[in-house]
């Protein structure tokens, strides 16, 4: 009997002649896990769709795309994120590498370098990067993976921009505060009071001690007179010697002094009313 059977995925169908009449046409036991299994292998040629991606993805990426090695396949693609508001980018460089049977199995990736990237932002790129390798399994997939790595940056330099515009909103609530302050002060309240209070006179006691010591320590430096004298005997005859060294160079004012007799004074005694005993009968009408 002649039966053809279906290869799944096959472009092709083989014919198998059943050496036995059945009444439904099937493959033999172990068909499927050995020659069958050889024979979609032969049929899928990775390595032809894998040289058939390079040549693509240098074409796509010509200034971005680099090759590491050939066997196995392995390349790195630079992708850059769209300038932001102040022109910061942020940059990361993939590196990946074929398996065996890509595409249908996952490719190997890393982040091989980065510029402007925290390490979360690492972290949700190695995420996103296996998510979409799981969902595109049995395709080619490197143009998809690094088209969803430059959104997932471009949103990274919006988070950025997002980030320092509340920043300065901060700074500027911040600013507004301590200005606020500057002219309200701090509402004074019978706690804060008595503290500010007690720190007060613990000063003022210190500055009076102070004060004290200091006027103390002078008083015991100051001489009296008799000290003086006893400690610095030039002063014995420092007028004298004053006179002795101004000789008859000392001016007198003659003008300042007049005669006795152009002086005008009464002589109590030729009062009649003058009386010694009382201090006040010499005082005139």
């Amino acid at each position: 009997m002649l039966c053809r059977l279906s290869l799944p995925g096959a472009p092709w169908k083989a014919s198998v002649l059943k050496s036995e009449i059945a009444p439904s046409c099937s493959a033999p036991p172990g068909w499927l896990g050995g020659p069958w299994a050889a024979a979609r292998a032969t049929m899928t040629d990775y390595g032809e769709e894998q040289r058939n991606e390079l040549e693509a993805l240098e074409s796509i990426y010509p200034d971005s795309f680099t090759v590491l090695s050939e066997n196995p396949p392995s390349f790195t693609i630079t992708v850059t994120s769209e300038a932001g508001e102040n022109d910061e980018t942020v940059q990361t460089t993939l590196k990946f590498t074929y398996s065996e049977k890509y595409p249908d199995e996952a490719p190997l990736y890393e982040i091989f370098s980065q510029e402007n990237l925290e390490d979360n932002d690492v972290s949700d790129i190695l995420k996103l990067l296996a998510l979409q390798a799981e969902e595109n399994l049995g395709m080619v997939m490197i143009f998809t993976l690094v088209t969803a790595v430059q959104e997932k940056l471009n949103e990274i330099v919006d988070q950025i921009k997002t980030r320092r515009e509340e920043e300065k909103k901060q700074k500027e609530k911040e600013a507004e505060e301590a200005e606020k302050q500057l002219f309200h002060g701090t509402p004074v309240t019978i706690e804060n009071f008595l503290s500010w209070k007690a720190k007060f006179d613990a000063e003022l006691l210190e500055i009076k001690k102070k004060r004290m010591k200091e006027e103390e320590q002078a008083g015991k430096n100051k001489l009296s007179g008799k000290q003086l004298f006893e400690t610095d005997h030039n002063l014995d005859t420092s007028d004298i010697q004053f006179l002795e060294d101004a000789g008859n160079n000392v001016e007198v004012d003659e003008s300042l002094f007049q005669e006795m007799d152009d002086l005008e004074l009464e002589d109590d005694e030729d009062d009649p009313d003058y009386n010694p005993a009382d201090p006040e009968s010499d005082l005139t009408d």
